[in-house]
Protein backbone atom coordinates (compact mmCIF):
# COMPACT_ATOMS: atom_id res chain seq x y z
CA UNK A 1 0.00 0.00 0.00
CA UNK A 2 1.44 3.79 -1.18
CA UNK A 3 1.67 6.63 1.22
CA UNK A 4 -0.48 8.12 -0.88
CA UNK A 5 -3.60 5.42 -0.36
CA UNK A 6 -3.07 5.46 2.98
CA UNK A 7 -3.56 9.44 3.34
CA UNK A 8 -6.31 8.99 1.13
CA UNK A 9 -7.77 5.84 3.32
CA UNK A 10 -6.96 8.37 6.65
CA UNK A 11 -8.23 11.72 5.68
CA UNK A 12 -11.84 9.86 4.19
CA UNK A 13 -12.31 8.37 7.62
CA UNK A 14 -11.36 11.46 9.47
CA UNK A 15 -13.63 13.64 7.28
CA UNK A 16 -15.99 11.27 8.13
CA UNK A 17 -15.92 9.58 11.43
CA UNK A 18 -14.55 12.96 13.30
CA UNK A 19 -16.77 15.64 11.15
CA UNK A 20 -12.96 16.76 10.34
CA UNK A 21 -12.68 19.83 7.85
CA UNK A 22 -10.26 18.38 5.01
CA UNK A 23 -8.95 21.45 4.18
CA UNK A 24 -7.35 21.54 7.66
CA UNK A 25 -6.10 18.29 7.19
CA UNK A 26 -2.13 19.18 5.76
CA UNK A 27 0.79 17.45 6.83
CA UNK A 28 2.31 19.46 8.96
CA UNK A 29 -1.33 20.63 11.11
CA UNK A 30 -1.22 19.68 14.69
CA UNK A 31 -3.59 16.40 14.85
CA UNK A 32 -4.57 16.82 18.64
CA UNK A 33 -5.31 20.41 17.87
CA UNK A 34 -6.70 20.13 14.32
CA UNK A 35 -9.38 17.75 15.13
CA UNK A 36 -9.98 18.92 18.88
CA UNK A 37 -9.11 15.29 19.88
CA UNK A 38 -9.61 13.79 23.67
CA UNK A 39 -8.25 10.38 25.11
CA UNK A 40 -11.81 9.05 24.17
CA UNK A 41 -11.32 9.95 20.70
CA UNK A 42 -7.71 8.37 20.43
CA UNK A 43 -9.48 5.21 21.17
CA UNK A 44 -11.64 5.44 18.22
CA UNK A 45 -8.88 6.71 16.08
CA UNK A 46 -7.05 2.96 16.93
CA UNK A 47 -10.60 0.95 16.73
CA UNK A 48 -10.32 3.15 13.23
CA UNK A 49 -6.76 2.52 12.14
CA UNK A 50 -6.91 -0.91 12.66
CA UNK A 51 -10.33 -1.94 11.32
CA UNK A 52 -8.79 -0.50 8.15
CA UNK A 53 -5.70 -1.38 8.29
CA UNK A 54 -5.40 -4.75 10.17
CA UNK A 55 -2.39 -3.02 12.30
CA UNK A 56 -2.75 -2.71 16.30
CA UNK A 57 -1.79 0.65 17.92
CA UNK A 58 -0.99 1.17 21.23
CA UNK A 59 -0.46 4.11 23.58
CA UNK A 60 3.12 4.10 23.09
CA UNK A 61 2.95 4.27 19.45
CA UNK A 62 1.75 7.98 19.86
CA UNK A 63 4.93 9.23 21.49
CA UNK A 64 6.34 12.00 19.28
CA UNK A 65 3.35 12.18 17.29
CA UNK A 66 2.28 16.07 16.44
CA UNK A 67 1.74 15.71 13.13
CA UNK A 68 -0.82 14.49 10.14
CA UNK A 69 2.69 13.80 8.85
CA UNK A 70 3.73 12.10 11.73
CA UNK A 71 0.62 9.76 11.94
CA UNK A 72 0.36 9.01 8.05
CA UNK A 73 4.16 7.85 8.99
CA UNK A 74 3.20 6.09 12.22
CA UNK A 75 0.41 3.90 9.84
CA UNK A 76 3.08 3.29 6.96
CA UNK A 77 5.62 1.85 9.22
CA UNK A 78 3.10 -0.27 10.77
CA UNK A 79 1.77 -1.54 7.60
CA UNK A 80 5.29 -2.14 6.09
CA UNK A 81 5.89 -4.10 9.02
CA UNK A 82 2.94 -6.38 8.69
CA UNK A 83 3.89 -7.05 5.31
Amino acid sequence: MSREEIVKIVNDFLIEEFEADGSMIQEDANLKETLDLDSLDYVDLVVVIESNFGVKLGEADFTGISSFGDFYNLIEAKVKQEA
